[in-house]
């Protein structure tokens, strides 16, 4: 197992996740790094992670578990998530929402996972996390990626012979499938997390952010019911795809936010919108222009009267 101890910025992201630091273990790991670990019905601490946690949940995460579960996002946001705010910045975002009586997760038994093969993001995850970064959140920023292991003292998964690399262990829980899934719509909250506390999303961004990454069937609404496809030139191929492919229609929503919070390229303003805008923001400079002469030529005759009154 690699023994590099955490850079400086590595630290940063420690800290900044919503596990408990003191258990993420200080050592910098490869997909080729080696754990032992195995979960299963005969640990002792079978389900114990599946209670007192806070299980943020990815666009994919709530496509996938509503889909399992026959229901419409809105039920599902309503019924089992609760709101929150996404890696310390103002997105907003939804956590899964414990059981009351015994704060576990609702969907677990003793027996186990009742949604196991469409389980979210974070549960694949446990207990090897990844950072995975990209200054200032940009696509084209260059990738650094390191994997760590999240150890707590109750789980006994640690104790069991199976031993495998980082790269088995994240094949076999799916974590692949979920990265290429997820990747773009995390990169938005480490771009929105850069830029600090000196910006803030407007509510309307805010809204729409919300709307885009919690319920599809309402974004889609949005874009084939609204003015949407009057202002962007949205080819064929793809109105084709996102009318029936929520999955199609998940990445779509990520370039338009992308789009419309950080003005990345990906989405194209029909040209009678941009021409129509362009000349709305050119009269405003005029106007401000005048406005300004008018107040200028005011404030000169005001002190050419006072002049000629002291005298």
């Amino acid at each position: 197992m690699t023994e590099e101890t955490l850079t400086d910025t590595e630290k940063d992201f420690v800290g900044s996740t919503d596990k408990n630091p003191s258990h993420i273990m200080p050592k910098k790991l490869t997909l080729d790094s080696r754990l032992k670990f195995s979960c299963h019905p005969g640990v002792p601490c079978f389900t114990a992670c599946c209670h007192n946690i806070k299980i943020i949940l990815t666009p994919y995460d709530i496509l996938r578990l509503r889909q399992r579960l026959h229901i419409p996002a809105s039920d599902f946001v309503t019924q089992y998530t609760q709101p929150t705010y996404l890696e310390k910045t103002d997105m907003p975002g939804v956590q899964i929402k414990l059981r009351e009586d015994t704060g576990g997760c609702p969907f677990v038994t003793p027996e186990g996972c009742t949604v196991y093969s469409d389980r979210p993001s974070a549960c694949r995850y446990y207990p090897v996390g990844m950072a995975d970064f990209h200054e200032g959140g940009t696509d084209d920023a260059e990738e650094e990626k390191f994997f760590f292991i999240v150890k707590e003292p109750h789980c006994k998964g640690f104790e069991e012979d199976k031993e495998w690399t980082v790269r088995e262990w994240r094949e076999d829980q799916g974590v692949d499938v979920r990265d290429e899934m997820n990747k773009e719509w995390l990169r938005l909250v480490m771009r929105r997390k850069s830029f600090g506390h000196q910006a803030s999303l407007s509510e309307a961004a805010k809204r729409m952010f919300f709307m885009a990454s919690t319920d599809l069937d309402s974004f889609r609404n949005f874009i084939f019911n609204s003015s949407f496809l009057e202002t962007y030139d949205v080819d064929e191929d793809t109105l084709n795809a996102i009318r029936d492919d929520d999955e199609a229609l998940m990445h779509f929503s990520f370039r338009y936010l992308a789009n419309t919070l950080f003005g990345a390229q990906g989405m194209k303003i029909k040209k009678d919108k941009l021409d129509a805008k362009i000349k709305e923001i050119k009269q405003r400079q005029d106007e401000s222009l005048q406005k300004a002469e008018q107040e200028y030529l005011e404030l000169k005759a005001e002190r050419e009267r006072m002049l000629k009154e002291s005298k």
